[in-house]
């Protein structure tokens, strides 16, 4: 059993702890009221939805290359993981926007040198198809698109793809139009001249 000056001296002890360790007991009291308001800060919602850019052609969302918004959930839980779409920042625009100016310029490149294409066929005259002759003015066969290539082949040294040649049925003598689409924008118009030798 504890003396009692032994038990005394522990009371202080843990009385004197308890006074450094809160400080004295007036200042325990100035703990704020409970009745006094709190005010609380809302945190600002997270973005709802992401600016994306497709990197394929994704069903019932779009084209490849194409600028979409989309719910962030749907982006970061199929778009991103599938490699199908990634987050538009400020370099990728600018670099979008680069790919974009080269796209148009060799449009416009294409499109310049199929109409120079289409000058030079219009303007050397009536290109001529020889056929052994029928009665009348009948040839045997016919005039085909390969024939037209092989003779604007022999006659210019240029190449043109049959499919872009677009010939009325010819079965007789004379002159026809033939066209050649060069572009979607440019149509060559040129004159086969078709005789029987």
């Amino acid at each position: 059993m504890a003396s009692p000056s032994t038990a005394a001296t522990l009371s202080w002890s843990s009385s004197s702890w308890l006074h450094s360790f809160c400080g004295h007991s007036n200042e325990i009291s100035k703990l704020p009221d409970k009745r006094m308001p709190m005010v609380i800060w809302a945190q600002k919602k997270a973005k709802k939805t992401r600016k994306i850019i497709l990197k394929e052609d994704v069903t019932d969302l779009g084209k490849k290359g194409q600028l979409l918004d989309v719910k962030a959930g749907y982006y970061r839980n199929y778009l991103l993981p599938m490699g199908k779409a990634q987050i538009v920042t400020p370099s990728l625009l600018k670099e979008m926007r680069m790919e974009e100016e080269r796209i148009d310029a060799e449009k416009k490149r294409v499109k310049e040198e199929a109409q120079q294409l289409a000058l030079i066929f219009e303007t050397v005259g009536a290109f001529k198809v020889k056929r052994k002759g029928g009665k009348g003015k009948q040839i045997f066969g016919s005039v085909t698109a390969q024939d037209l290539v092989d003779i604007i082949k022999a006659q210019l040294q240029r190449d043109v793809d049959k499919r872009i040649v677009s010939l009325p049925e010819i079965r007789e003598t004379g002159e026809y139009i033939a066209e050649l689409k060069l572009h979607p924008e440019v149509t060559a118009r040129v004159r086969v001249n078709v005789y029987a030798n």
